[in-house]
């Protein structure tokens, strides 16, 4: 089998749901089509972290993210006229696209090029954005648009889902994971910290809220014991002003996993997900995670038992206090995040379910 996916942005969380799709099925052949975010990674970079046996790659050179109507068509057109060449070269069974400038530009170009087998999964529902009630009311037609003109949506929570259906948009699920045995190659260090370290990881932009992150980091500034991590960057780093608050930089996946096994909790402060990779590592590796109140962060934590949900500033504040006060807590904690990846999201048993998707199962075969 050959499934095409067709990925903007290639960087971050989605680069990281492709790559494990294709690792979860090695058997079959995967091109992907990609933009690029130098200003994130390189496309070069990207590529490198891939299976090198089952992956091809194409570069959807007129691919951006930003709205814009006459570059938008361009990319279409670019997009349909790749599509329609892998048709005719007998190179698609299947079409995955991955969030949503993808998703609604391919699934009109899938429709064009008269490829049915389409699948279409958000990673965050564009209509929970955060931004103004005008371009949420867009976003939630284009999805609607959408989903009418080809495929299906794939989403990658139950709290994703849940919006999608609220909406009238008819959508069903499977849940991100990740792979344990790579999580657990970074062995905890034996030395003890001088601070007591709140991470997180990803891009600084609107969507990770980095604002409240910093309002949170701010009321310990005076307090010496507290350390805050940004373990990425993006456009928003400058609102990252308080001393506390230490900023890497985009570093290699391995030294971000260095330094979140080091961390002592893992701070989300999200307008909205589909479910964070991030996140998910952070169970991995044993920590409690403290995560804002959105879709996609609230399927992860069982209050009280891996960690803790909070509305503002201050419930995190309060948490993080008690935290601080209850190391014997935290460890225990961060047991049951481990046990909860295990159990809930692990990547080689909840991915395979696409194949069965891929194949063009019924979804109510997803859970056999």
């Amino acid at each position: 089998m050959i499934i095409v996916h067709v990925v903007e942005p290639f960087a971050a969380g989605v680069a990281v749901f492709v790559k494990s799709l294709t690792e979860t099925m090695p058997e079959e052949l995967h091109i992907v089509i990609h933009g690029e975010r130098k200003h994130v990674m390189s496309a070069k970079e990207v590529k490198l972290t891939f299976p090198k046996n089952n992956v091809r790659f194409i570069h959807w050179k007129s691919a951006q993210r930003s709205v814009n109507p006459k570059k938008d068509l361009l990319a279409l057109g670019e997009l349909y006229k790749i599509l329609r060449r892998l048709k005719q070269k007998k190179l698609v069974d299947a079409v995955h696209l991955h969030s949503s400038k993808s998703g609604l530009l391919g699934r009109v170009a899938c429709r064009m090029a008269g490829i049915k087998q389409v699948i279409y999964t958000p990673n965050g529902a564009p209509f929970l954005s955060g931004g103004n009630m005008l371009s949420n009311f867009v976003y939630m037609q284009l999805e609607r648009f959408g989903s009418k003109v080809a495929g299906s949506v794939v989403c990658c929570s139950v709290s994703e889902l849940q919006e999608y259906e609220k909406r009238g948009i008819k959508a069903s699920y499977i849940s991100n994971g990740i792979s344990l045995p790579n999580a657990l190659e970074v062995t905890k260090p034996q030395n003890a910290k001088s601070k007591f370290q709140i991470i997180t990881t990803g891009r600084i932009e609107g969507q990770k809220n980095p604002q409240l992150f910093n309002e949170i980091a701010s009321y310990f500034e005076e307090f010496d014991q507290f350390e805050f991590i940004w373990a990425g960057d993006g456009v928003e780093r400058s609102v990252l002003t308080a001393s506390n608050i230490k900023v890497t930089g985009w570093v290699p996946s391995q030294q971000i996993k260095k330094l979140v096994t080091q961390a002592d909790i893992y701070l989300s402060t999200s307008v909205f997900e589909g479910l964070s990779f991030g996140v998910l590592e952070a169970l991995a590796f044993k920590k409690p995670v403290l995560l804002s109140q959105c879709v996609g962060n609230k399927d992860v934590v069982k209050r009280g038992i891996n960690g803790d949900i909070f509305k503002n500033q201050t419930e995190a504040v309060v948490k993080i206090l008690s935290y601080f006060n209850n190391r014997d807590m935290v460890n225990v904690m961060g047991q049951h995040s481990y046990d909860i990846c295990k159990s809930e999201f692990d990547m080689f048993r909840n991915f395979r379910l696409y194949k069965n998707i891929y194949q063009g199962l019924p979804i109510f075969s997803l859970a056999s």
